[in-house]
């Protein structure tokens, strides 16, 4: 009998440390959180018919200067998430692209994925040395940062702040996943389908292997102006947003 009510003594206090561990765990993070404090965008609730059209990982010298004829066809702005170490090669696309109206935004030097907790100062010197390529290209500093595949934390937000940068990602039903070339319609119904106020779309002006984009676009960009849609860039889709408080 001593022996069972010992068992069961031990028992309950190996479920209270569980139980009192479970409870001193911090709640996860997820996009709610950054979303309400102005952390992060997504994207920009708005009356308004307007979308920003975004590219990551160029510039690129074949399809970036394609992309650019087609937005100039359209009278539509974009925001290019440029890669530093593509910058310092293809300095003249940039160039282009601000010239022509577009945005120029931070995506990393060398496109590295934070999935872990890694050290803000590992974030932070991805994210200058490519402010560095982009200011010596063009004498712009952007404002804006995109993290490869979308990995984001507390680090992360940390990290962008302290240089100076608001992190954007993209519409969740936005996400063309054209840099694994799905087939030109999938990209073009994915856009089109789901197009609403206020979304930021992902594309990609640099993909391995030959790129579907540019087809999709020929039939986006009409359509969605038939529709009534502006396209703008990040920055200016921004202006539309509800002003939030971001506690420290």
């Amino acid at each position: 009998m001593q022996k069972w009510r010992i068992s069961i003594i031990v028992a309950a206090c190996v479920m209270a440390t569980l139980w009192n561990h479970a409870e001193a765990q911090p709640p996860t993070k997820g996009r709610h959180y950054y979303e309400a404090r102005g952390e992060i965008v997504w994207e920009v609730p708005t009356d308004e018919k307007i979308i920003a059209l975004t590219f990551d990982d160029g510039p690129d010298p074949a399809d970036t200067p394609a992309i650019l004829d087609l937005l100039r066809q359209y009278e539509a702005k974009a925001t290019f998430f440029v890669i530093g170490k593509r910058v310092e090669k293809h300095p003249e696309l940039v160039k282009r692209e601000l010239r022509e109206g577009h945005e120029i935004a931070n995506h990393t030097y060398s496109h590295p994925y934070f999935k872990q907790k890694i050290a803000g100062e590992k974030i932070r010197d991805e994210i200058l040395k490519a402010e560095r390529s982009i200011l010596e290209a063009t004498g712009h500093k952007p404002s804006l940062f995109r993290p490869p595949g979308g990995y984001y934390g507390d680090n992360l937000v940390d990290a962008s702040k302290k240089s100076g940068y608001l992190v954007v990602m993209w519409s969740w039903h936005q996400d063309t996943e054209d840099w694994n070339r799905p087939g030109v319609a999938k990209i073009v119904n994915k856009v089109l389908k789901n197009a609403r106020n206020g979304d930021i779309i992902l594309f990609h002006d640099y993909v391995e292997g030959k790129s579907q984009t540019i087809e999709a676009l020929k039939q986006i960009l009409p359509q969605l102006k038939e529709r009534g849609y502006r396209f703008v860039t990040v920055s200016e889709l921004l202006h539309y947003r509800k002003s939030t408080t971001v506690k420290n």
